[in-house]
């Protein structure tokens, strides 16, 4: 995730992508209620939101190593 970290407008963008990705998953997901295909939908959709929050906080992450 470096490179991510290195370009501010590629990591924008990579968030603003994958929050609407994963919004839109989650309510043509809820739509389906009842439906086996609408849950797994929503799950996608929260696993991308999920990534979208991993790729927001990476930069503000603790990077210490074990140093000796």
């Amino acid at each position: 995730m470096k490179f991510i970290n290195e370009n501010p407008v590629l990591r924008v963008a990579s968030i603003l992508v994958c929050f609407l990705a994963g919004v839109i998953l989650v309510f043509t997901g809820w739509k389906q209620t009842g439906d086996l295909g609408g849950l797994i939908q929503m799950l996608i959709g929260v696993a991308v939101l999920l990534l979208a929050l991993a790729i927001y906080n990476e930069p503000y992450s603790d990077k210490r190593k074990n140093k000796k």
